[in-house]
C-alpha cells in the first residue's frame, strides 16, 4: 500500500490539517496513491478548490512500515506556503472533514504519534532542504534535495 501525506504550510508559522472526526482528532491530509501516479500526482488530488491546482514543492521525506501482513510506504510531501486566505479555499477530498490551518506547535502537540514524528521530521527536511527516509518512523538517513527534482509548480 502507498499513501501520501501533505505537509502544507500556512502563513509563517500554521500548518493545514484535517479533523476527520469532528472532534479535534486531527491529521495531516491524506491520499492514496494510484498505480501509475507519482506521490506528487496523487498529492494534487488529496486538496480541491487551489485556483489553478495545488502547488506541490517536493518530497520531504518516505516512511515504510512493514505489518503483518503489507508494507506500507508513505511519502510526505509539502505544498508550497500558502496565505489563510488560500487556506480557507481548500477542501478535502472527503466532504465530511474539516480543514483548519492551526498553529505549528498547537498541531504538533495534538497530532497522534506516528504523525507527529512525520511532521516534525518533514518539517526538518524541508527547513534543511533534504529528503529523510524513516522505517517505522524511524530515521535512517537522509539525502540532500537534488533541485532538478523539485516539483515547483506542478499542477
Amino acid at each position: 500500500m502507498v499513501g501520501v501525506s501533505l505537509l502544507v504550510p500556512v502563513g509563517a508559522d500554521g500548518l493545514l490539517v484535517a479533523d476527520v472526526t469532528g472532534r479535534g482528532d486531527l491529521l495531516l491530509p491524506i491520499g492514496s496513491v494510484e498505480d501509475g501516479h507519482t506521490p506528487e500526482q496523487a498529492a494534487e488530488h488529496v486538496l480541491l478548490g487551489a485556483p489553478g491546482g495545488l502547488s506541490i514543492f517536493r518530497q520531504v521525506a518516505v516512511d515504510r512500515v512493514q505489518t503483518r501482513r503489507r508494507q506500507v510506504i508513505t511519502h510526505i510531501v509539502a505544498t508550497r506556503c500558502l496565505t489563510h486566505e488560500e487556506a480557507e479555499c481548500l477542501t478535502y477530498r472527503d466532504v465530511r472533514t474539516t480543514l483548519c490551518a492551526l498553529p505549528i506547535t498547537q498541531v504538533i502537540a495534538e497530532l497522534p504519534e506516528r504523525s507527529r514524528v512525520r511532521t516534525l521530521l518533514g518539517l526538518r527536511a524541508l527547513a534543511a532542504d533534504e529528503t529523510i527516509y524513516l522505517e517505522a518512523g524511524v530515521a535512517r538517513h537522509t539525502k540532500p534535495t537534488d533541485p532538478a527534482h523539485r516539483f515547483v509548480g506542478i499542477r
